[in-house]
């Protein structure tokens, strides 16, 4: 069988290998209701971290086997669609869909090699499919695949502008952008080194570069519009009002930019591995995968207001217009909690 990696980097294995819990800790965290993805029915965190598994990115064999020591099937992504929750396990190659209402697990369908993105967008849930270098977009009543649409090297990131998708290609360090009614590919844009999250905001595309810390903003045309400094392991990116929000995983912050022109607004501790990141419309909310947390951040100063255990390991968030959902990586699982 012929091997095929996606190392995250060499400095995130060496952190996990000498983790040492941050200081926002999961044990001195608020509960949050947990959904396992193994048949065990839901129940209730009780907000103590022990580590983390082998995280996003480790090496994988081309069946979308996870890593040696790997129990969980590796939920990694989440996107809602107005009624259902849908998660990516990216090590048995499926999505798993969740009704928000009552946390009913409706069902499992299979999609390409390692998914890690998911994004709801004129209708279709979108996936994006690591190691099979495309995206397929789903009928969200049936599961069904309902078209299938090369992208560049490793994609891993998806983001809606109204008319097309936007999706990050971590290896060939460049964006796809798609025709959402179509799937037409429109064009291949280089940004920075390892592109991981990416939003629409402003007019324009932002898109993190995970290995040069810095976030590049496109236009809808896919031209560069500017390169902005953020923090090391720059990681998820989230639209809020006339502001972009970017995490920083190695340097445990968030950074906040005006969206019209790129100015710095500030930098704002948070936890350990800070990753996913969204915007409910009053707080931001953002997942700290080394401390097993959720934390609700107050987007005026960037104070955190609340601070949530997970299970373990997190990487992506979702609100649900009520919820917050944050699948978690190792622990094979999905936390929610109310959002205020």
């Amino acid at each position: 069988m012929i091997f095929k990696s996606r190392v995250f980097s060499l400095a995130l294995l060496l952190a996990i290998a000498a983790f040492t819990p941050g200081v926002l800790k999961a044990q001195d965290a608020q509960p949050m209701n947990e959904v396992s993805l193994s048949g065990t029915g839901a129940k209730t965190t009780a907000g103590t971290a022990d580590g983390v598994a082998p995280l996003d990115g480790g090496a994988v064999s081309d069946a979308g086997t996870a890593p040696a020591g790997t129990a969980s099937a590796g939920p990694e992504a989440a996107a809602f669609d107005g009624t259902y929750v849908w998660v990516a396990t990216q090590f048995n190659d499926t999505v798993t869909r969740i009704r928000a209402a009552d946390g009913t697990v409706s069902g499992s369908f299979l999609v390409g090699k390692r998914p890690v993105a998911l994004l709801y967008a004129g209708g279709y849930i979108w996936v994006a499919n690591l190691v099979s270098d495309n995206v397929m977009k789903l009928n969200p009543s049936t599961g069904a695949v309902a078209g299938t649409y090369q992208t560049g090297d490793g994609p891993g990131g998806l983001a809606f502008d109204g008319s097309n998708i936007w999706i990050a290609n971590r290896e060939s360090n460049n964006v796809t952008k798609l025709a959402a009614a179509t799937g037409a590919n429109l064009g291949t844009f280089a940004v920075g080194t390892r592109p991981m999250g990416l939003a629409f905001a402003g007019g324009s595309i932002w898109v993190a570069s995970n290995f040069g810390g810095t976030v590049v903003r496109l236009s809808t045309a896919g031209a560069v519009v500017g390169k902005y400094a953020t923090g090391r392991g720059s990681f998820g990116v989230a639209a809020q009002g006339e502001n972009v929000w970017i995490t920083n995983y190695f340097d445990k912050t968030v950074t906040k930019l005006r969206a019209a022109d790129g100015v710095n607004l500030g930098t704002f501790k948070v936890g350990d591995g800070a990753a996913g990141v969204t915007f409910d419309g009053t707080n931001l909310w953002v997942v700290c995968n080394g401390d097993s947390t959720l934390l609700k951040i107050a987007p005026a100063t960037g104070a955190v207001v609340t601070t949530y255990a997970t299970g373990k390991g997190p990487f992506g968030v979702v609100f649900d217009g009520a919820k917050v959902w944050v699948p978690n990586f190792a622990s094979n699982s999905v936390s929610s909690t109310a959002a205020n």
